[in-house]
């Protein structure tokens, strides 16, 4: 959960009048969300920003559903995903169901002719491949190797990337992400035992005031359709805002690792949580020092959520020929655990240099049709004695 910030020029107390130069009002704006329960942002812009011109045109955007139920574990060869060279377009999505999508993209180019908005889901993009600035109307960041970004439904963003080598793994979140409320103290605080301080996440550090009218197009996203929506001003006019709700960065290279004699069970790996899924990091970290320990996880099974794994870099020592890119689906209702072989290896290591990301949900995942053109089949024949 993000605390409170403040970025540009803004009045003393909210909705009172505030003046440009020239006498005219700013126009204020109040961004929140779950009615006007939720965490909001209340900001200030050169130009009203509800000048729509025209809709151009509206497409559908649902994901593909290849199977509807499945019990099949899979592995996808995630870095097969073609690259293209507009962002939106090179979005696939692999898994999904009624609480979040998550999606594989290697966009090559930067959005240069329109805006996004997405008022279906908070987005959380983790960087594999990149860097760059990701450009919102709350103020930009700046953006590299391992970095979350987390973009709240409704920010309207650009993102510039440095080159067109990216490789992005992102989900689309129908619920609210917060930081684990277990890490958090009644006013909201990160706690001590937090693998991660509010020092750990960076906030919008620039905004672009833009005064500019003309034709802006945005692409809105609501309910699995794409909108291009012309507006008559510059969406990039905000000069100030303060509050909660706004788009913020965190690299998995600070999120520091809770470990113990033996074996810790996944949540100490929580990073994000929703009502319907957690997201997890897999860091380096120093294995169990219990002199009978075996550091490679336990046969379990899940019984109530599907475990999607994100194979970042290292060596991950549950799993035989794992590539960086390989997203692992295990699902609900069968057991898995570590190849055949992995416990032993894993016995007498002092630690481990891998590095992933789990995604965790509580209800079934459909598999897209994007997901089965870089699917290996025979994965789930992987834990027999050949």
């Amino acid at each position: 959960m993000p605390f409170y910030h403040k970025l540009g020029e803004i009045p003393p107390k909210r909705h009172t009048q505030f003046r440009k130069p020239n006498g005219e009002l700013y126009s204020e704006q109040l961004f929140g969300t779950i009615g006007f329960d939720g965490m909001s942002t209340n900001s200030y812009h050169v130009h009203r920003p509800t000048q729509v011109k025209e809709i151009r045109k509206q497409y559908s955007v649902k994901p593909k559903v290849a199977l509807e139920n499945n019990m099949k574990s899979y592995r996808f060869r995630g870095f097969q995903v073609a690259p293209q060279k507009d962002y939106l377009e090179s979005r696939k999505p692999v898994l999904t169901n009624s609480d979040c999508t998550i999606i594989l993209a290697a966009p090559q180019d930067r959005m240069q002719d329109y805006f996004y908005k997405n008022t279906d889901a908070d987005e959380l993009l983790f960087i594999h491949k990149g860097s760059g600035k990701l450009r919102t109307h709350l103020g930009n960041l700046d953006f590299t190797y391992g970095d979350y970004l987390l973009i709240p439904r409704g920010v309207i963003y650009k993102i510039d990337f440095d080159t067109d080598d990216n490789r992005l793994f992102i989900v689309e979140s129908r619920r609210p992400i917060y930081t684990p409320k277990r890490y958090r103290n009644w006013f909201g605080q990160l706690l001590e035992h937090s693998p991660f301080c509010e020092r750990d996440l960076r906030q919008p550090y620039e905004l672009e005031t833009n005064d500019e009218k003309g034709d802006f197009l945005i692409k809105v996203k609501k309910q699995d359709d794409i909108f291009d929506m012309v507006y008559a001003s510059h969406p990039f006019d905000v000069v100030g805002y303060d509050g909660y709700n706004y788009p913020y960065a965190f690299s998995i290279h600070d999120f520091e690792p809770i470990t113990g004699r033996i074996h810790q069970p996944p949540p100490v790996h929580q990073t994000f949580e929703t009502d319907a899924f957690v997201v997890c990091s897999f860091v380096p970290r120093l294995y169990d020092y219990h002199p009978l320990s075996i550091p490679a996880p336990y046969n379990h099974s899940n019984i109530d959520s599907d475990e999607v794994l994100y194979y970042v870099d290292g060596d991950f020592m549950s799993r035989n020929d794992v590539e960086a890119g390989h997203i692992s689906l295990h699902p609900a209702g069968i057991p898995h655990g570590p190849h055949p072989g992995s416990a032993e290896r894993s016995i007498g290591k002092k630690g481990t240099e891998e590095l992933a990301v789990m995604v965790d949900t509580f209800k079934p995942l459909k598999v897209c049709e994007d997901a089965m053109g870089i699917a290996d089949e025979s994965y789930h024949t992987s834990w027999l004695d050949h």
